[in-house]
């Protein structure tokens, strides 16, 4: 079944299950949009990708690849499966290397991550601060980095976060604003100054 297009417009969006979308939906569904999520059943549209978002990516992708082990392999933009009801795409995620199964692989499993990374957009800032926390924490995800601007040049902020094996949930451990300097997944020490995001 499918909905009646809009006026003006050609696409036919498939009506949602009673019970929400399940994993398998999100990825046979025709013609979804690229980096469409999966949360809580629902199908969740992203908007373009700002140049600060972009390049935020770039900048920690290549820094986390600079310091990583041939155990982990670092991956941008590819989708989660955490749960029956829930597919998100983080911006960033480390992944242990046995969990790649080759070039026509579309999915990682939670138990596959050591790190998911969000950086915040307009939006989605509800989901990139509240909502995929929560749900990364649930599923087990050792770490989590939220990283965002600040200030009035709109410098990178990044905050990380360890997962507390007694509550379930994130606590803060960091926040870095010039050099992104941790132990866990393992050490990095990255510079997140603006000067070196526009030297990209």
């Amino acid at each position: 079944m499918t909905a009646e297009p809009v006026a003006g417009h050609s696409n036919r969006w498939p009506v949602p299950p009673q019970d929400g979308y399940a994993v398998d939906d999100l990825f046979t569904l025709p013609d979804l949009p690229p980096h469409t999520e999966l949360l809580d059943g629902s199908l969740v549209f992203v908007s373009p990708q700002r140049f600060f978002h972009s390049c935020m990516i770039d900048l920690l992708v290549r820094g986390l690849r600079s310091f990583a082990s041939r155990e982990v392999r670092v991956v941008r933009e590819m989708s989660v499966v955490l749960d029956s009801r829930n597919v998100p795409e983080p911006d960033i995620s480390v992944v242990r290397s046995d969990a790649v199964t080759g070039p026509e692989q579309t999915r990682f499993h939670a138990a596959d991550l050591l790190l998911a990374v969000e950086v915040v957009s307009p939006d989605s800032e509800a989901r990139d601060r509240d909502a995929k926390p929560r749900k990364y924490a649930a599923a087990g995800i050792p770490n989590f980095w939220l990283v965002d601007v600040t200030g009035t040049d709109n410098h990178p902020v990044v905050r990380v976060y360890e997962l507390d094996p007694v509550s379930g949930t994130y606590a803060l451990t960091g926040i870095h604003h010039a050099r992104l300097k941790t132990a866990v997944p393992f050490p990095v020490d990255i510079d997140i100054t603006r000067e070196a995001l526009d030297a990209l």
